[in-house]
């Protein structure tokens, strides 16, 4: 990440996340409310969430939560959308410019995000991965925040994976954002405790709260160019992928509740 000397200007910020009016929403409900002054949120970019067909994403949440959490999901589902409750809505309300793009990898896109001259470009949950020309963009690279310890906690819902494991904690990250997923370099971390009987909506939506004041501390880090960030220990390297009802099962048996 390039460094620059603190000055007046404030620090300009692209975010780039995806749909989700239950959980993703919780970082913006606490994360728009409390931007300082020092940075400039420019525009934002809110993407579907699996890049997928509906039907089968609902097909991969009733075979993660089951039929009874799937039921209960999607009401409350109805209900967010009943009200009008989105992250488009949260950031329109602070005046926030929405910029939409079938791909955020896409030519035309990148080419107006260049011209608005970004300093750091903000990931929250982004259902893509950013490629070399996309990275290459903001003038102070690209910061993503993870809700796992990395590397041991690499790809798809760590949260998930952290609670099976019976860690203590979950560890919520800001890193540095490179080609090869979760593998950029630390740049701050905090501890969500875990219970030994532990909610898996609990957990994703605290460390989601949580995880708002940890990037806006990096956010500022990052303008005042005190930052230090601190390099993947590989030796832990560990990658997981969306979970399977196997996984489902074990996690049940540990005594989570998914909701």
């Amino acid at each position: 990440m390039s460094s620059r000397p603190e000055h007046v200007d404030p620090l300009r910020v692209i975010i780039i996340t995806e749909d989700d009016p239950l959980y993703v929403i919780r970082f913006f409900e606490e994360f728009f409310p409390t931007i300082p002054e020092t940075i400039e949120v420019i525009g934002i970019t809110v993407s579907e969430a699996f890049h997928e067909p509906i039907m089968k994403t609902a097909w991969r949440m009733l075979r993660f939560y089951g039929p009874v959490d799937f039921t209960r999901l999607c009401a409350r589902y109805a209900m967010v959308k009943l009200r009008g409750r989105s992250i488009e809505r949260l950031a329109s309300d602070v005046g926030i410019e929405l910029f939409r793009t079938p791909s955020v990898n896409d030519a035309a896109y990148l080419d107006q995000l260049r011209s608005l001259e970004p300093d750091v470009i903000m990931s929250v949950a982004a259902p893509e991965i950013f490629r070399a020309d996309l990275l290459a963009v903001p003038a102070l690279g690209c910061v993503n925040i993870h809700s796992g310890r990395l590397p041991a906690y690499r790809g798809m819902m760590p949260t998930f994976w952290q609670l099976l494991a019976g860690e203590s904690h979950a560890t919520v990250t800001v890193h540095e954002m490179v080609e090869q997923l979760d593998m950029g370099r630390i740049l701050a971390t905090l501890e969500f405790p875990l219970m030994e009987r532990d909610r898996l909506d609990r957990v994703i939506n605290g460390t989601k709260k949580a995880g708002a004041g940890l990037m806006l501390d990096v956010l500022e880090q990052i303008r005042t160019d005190s930052t230090q960030p601190r390099e993947l220990d590989l030796s832990e390297s560990g990658y997981h992928s969306f979970p399977r009802p196997g996984d489902v099962r074990a996690f049940r048996r540990r005594g989570h509740r998914m909701l």
